[in-house]
Order: structure tokens, then C-alpha cells, then sequence
């Protein structure tokens, strides 16, 4: 098992940036699926980026160039540095691991982004 612990969330104006981290309790080394979905009031949960073992990135087009996502195995914590906020990002953030022969999510961390 792993736990996924988020940090990060808060609110913001438009325009503005915030980073998100997703520390899990074990190593995240060699897990290929990792990274950030996000949910909003009254609408389906849908992903925002994930990143392989590799440090290959993949990005929600929403938020393409707006977001980056990174990873530090080292510290087991995975990141999402979000600029340039619309208030359209306003949601719930899920740090979602697939690895250790199932499917694992943080508890989530509001996003809330004024205009």
C-alpha cells in the first residue's frame, strides 16, 4: 500500500500561481503512472497531467503551458507548479499513483482561484 498525502491548495487571484505537492510513503521510483487529476463542483473528476518513471510529461490541453509537472524520487514527492490561474481551475486537486498492484489517491487539496 502507499499513502498519498497533498499540500499546496489555497486560494488565489486570477493570474496568480500556486504549487502543489503530493508526498507519497514510499518510493515512487519506477512507478510510471503518477500525477494530478482535479475535480470541480458538479462536474466529473478529469486529469490535469501525469508523469512517467522516465520524467515524460502529459498535460490536461487546458492546461498546457500553463502547468508543469514534475517529480523528485528522492523525496517520494511528486509537483505541480500551476501559473498563469484561471478561475476555471477552481477545484478539488487528487494526487493519483497506479503502481503496488493498485490504484491510490490523495485525499485532495482545494484549489480555488478568484477573478
Amino acid at each position: 500500500q502507499v499513502q498519498l498525502v497533498e499540500s499546496g491548495g489555497g486560494l488565489v487571484q486570477a493570474g496568480g500561481s500556486l504549487r502543489l505537492s503530493c508526498a507519497a510513503s514510499r518510493s515512487i521510483i519506477g512507478i510510471n503512472h503518477v500525477g494530478w487529476y482535479r475535480q470541480a463542483p458538479m462536474k466529473q473528476r478529469e486529469l490535469v497531467a501525469t508523469i512517467t518513471s522516465a520524467g515524460r510529461p502529459n498535460y490536461a490541453d487546458s492546461v498546457k503551458g500553463r502547468f508543469t509537472i514534475s517529480r523528485d524520487n528522492a523525496k517520494n514527492t511528486v509537483y505541480l507548479q500551476m501559473n498563469s490561474l484561471k478561475p476555471e481551475d477552481t477545484a478539488v486537486y487528487y494526487c493519483n499513483l497506479i503502481g503496488f498492484g493498485s490504484n491510490y489517491w490523495g485525499q485532495g487539496t482545494q484549489v480555488t482561484v478568484s477573478s
